[in-house]
């Protein structure tokens, strides 16, 4: 068994941004650091996360029967006894289904992201409910996922929200379900989530910095082994090369709390190092990875030069990896936003083969040779950067990768609620 397998298998736990064992995570990782003689800080940072008190989702007419939910977090509370209203299946918001929600609990498709959400508040729904899981999943086999409003979404205001396993969505509207009572109830807290944090410095051009990150939690119900628990191991086999192989450029080794939460932790770390940013040349990111049956990408957040560079590279050396000048949600944002380009590197599962945020993102669809294959092309692909004469391509994020980020922190959007709160 390798060396990274057995590392993927100590942490394989949940370990929830804020939690305890997310904290125990970090200082196995620190550990493992402090093991090869160089040293971990743990950096802490606050976040906001809620804890549920009261879930409850009545059908009154024409049939009674209580459903199992989970509160929204951030969820707006609803009164004490609950909200009694007449239900309407919505779908995806048509101004047809906008036009219909007016005083009603709704149920919507999909995951409520921004868009979903400001017709949700247009129409005037008093509370709405979304979907989660699959039609074949059973309150025994399955886990009932937290869905959440967060800040962006909360901008323009809330709701009381509920979700709900699919297969009982099912039932409430082929049974024709027209009348429900939500109740909801929950408390907003702060939290102290963790990064860990390591240096290599360099040789003879110390003065340019590349960073590389993974994030290290899981969400709840999952062991979080694929996602990202191999990018956590790939982040350590690379940093164990190069303290034993020293670069000739400064070496930011970070794993990164509260990515599930909202890229929480890189947004905490660039925050925190802000200064050192002018230094930094690139940031590589590792997210997801190990599965049996999948594909390798890299999606380059900087310029065409950059992208043109990465596919070069791995053709000449013979890597099968699909290269994409683009974003990806994950800590490779933060940076980029700040200025430093960034790559993921990724093995999507096949479909069917890689599960994530769930209970099924287990060590048993992984295996050592896809994470040592993984480790291989990155660590090559960094050492000939890392070492060249010169960085093989500018320091740009160019305005067409700018407005992808942009656009997926919702800076216009943000900015709108901003004007309209300053104007009520």
């Amino acid at each position: 068994m390798s060396r990274q397998f057995e590392l993927l298998k100590k942490i394989g736990f949940v370990r929830v941004g804020g939690s305890a064992e997310e904290l125990k995570a970090a200082e196995m990782l620190k550990a493992e650091v402090e093991a090869m003689g160089i040293k971990a800080d743990i950096e802490p940072f606050e976040i906001e996360d809620y804890v549920q008190e009261v879930a409850e989702l009545e059908v009154l007419e024409p049939y009674n029967k209580k459903y199992v939910v989970r509160a929204y977090r951030f969820s707006e509370d609803t009164p004490a006894e609950g909200i009694e209203a007449p239900f309407y299946y919505a779908e995806n918001m048509t101004d047809v289904d906008i036009a219909n929600s007016k005083g009603k609990i709704i149920l919507v498709n999909g995951i409520v992201r921004l868009d979903l959400f400001r017709k949700i508040l247009k129409s005037g729904a008093v509370g709405f409910i979304s979907m989660t899981g699959t039609m074949l999943d059973t309150d025994e086999n399955s886990d009932l996922l937290q869905r959440s409003t967060r800040d962006t979404l909360r901008a323009f205001g809330n709701l009381p929200a509920a979700s709900i396993r699919i297969k009982d969505a099912f039932e409430m509207v082929k049974e024709g379900a027209s009348k429900v009572r939500l109740t909801v109830k929950g408390q907003f807290v702060t939290r102290t989530s963790h990064n860990v944090c390591a240096t290599v410095p360099g040789t003879d051009k110390a003065d340019e910095i590349v960073s590389f990150g993974a994030h290290f939690d899981s969400v709840e119900f999952s062991t979080g082994v694929y996602d990202n628990g191999a990018g956590s191991v790939i982040n350590m086999e690379i940093l164990r090369h190069f303290v034993a192989n020293p670069p000739r450029r400064t070496l930011k080794f970070n794993w990164y709390g509260s990515e599930e939460m909202g890229l929480l932790g890189s947004k905490a770390w660039v925050k925190a190092h802000k200064d050192e940013l002018k230094d930094h040349v690139y940031m590589i990111n590792v997210d997801v990875g190990g599965s049996v049956l999948g594909a390798d990408q890299a999606l380059v957040l900087a310029s065409k030069e950059a992208a043109n560079y990465c596919d070069s590279f791995m053709r000449r050396k013979g890597y099968a990896v699909i290269t994409k000048q683009d974003i990806y949600s994950s800590d490779g944002v933060p940076f980029a936003d700040n200025g430093v380009p960034s790559t993921s590197f990724i093995r999507f599962g096949t479909q069917g083969a890689g599960y994530i945020h769930d209970r099924n993102d287990i060590i048993d669809w992984l295996y050592p040779q896809a994470l040592t294959r993984t480790t291989k092309f990155v660590q090559d692909y960094a050492e000939e950067m890392i070492n060249a004469d010169v960085f093989p391509f500018a320091k740009v994020v160019p305005p067409e990768m700018t407005e992808k980020v942009d656009n997926y922190l919702f800076k216009k959007e943000m900015a709108e609620a901003a004007k309209l709160k300053e104007s009520k």
